[in-house]
């Protein structure tokens, strides 16, 4: 009943700055065409939602900079990729 262990699967490699940056300027344009059109009475919060995605963006930057300052320099080794059939 022991099967063979599948070998573990390489991270991707992904740019985590992109995503991030991406994210935050939509949120910014949200903010921009609210302030603009200008939301009813009782929809006030979407601005402050906005806000709350932009200020989470700017932490979000700050923190992939700060965890890729302490990251190893990654290693040159190919990494060739597996297929397993189950």
């Amino acid at each position: 009943m022991d099967q063979p262990r599948l070998p573990d699967l390489q991270p991707l490699k992904t740019n985590d700055t992109l995503t991030v940056l991406v994210g935050t300027a939509l949120w910014a344009v949200a903010l921009v065409v609210l302030l603009i059109v200008g939301p009813g009475a009782e929809r006030h919060w979407w601005i402050w939602t906005c806000v709350s995605g932009i200020c989470g963006g700017l932490f979000g930057l700050f923190y992939i900079h700060r965890r890729d300052r302490r990251r190893p320099p990654p290693t040159e080794e190919p990494v060739e990729p597996s297929t397993a059939i189950l």
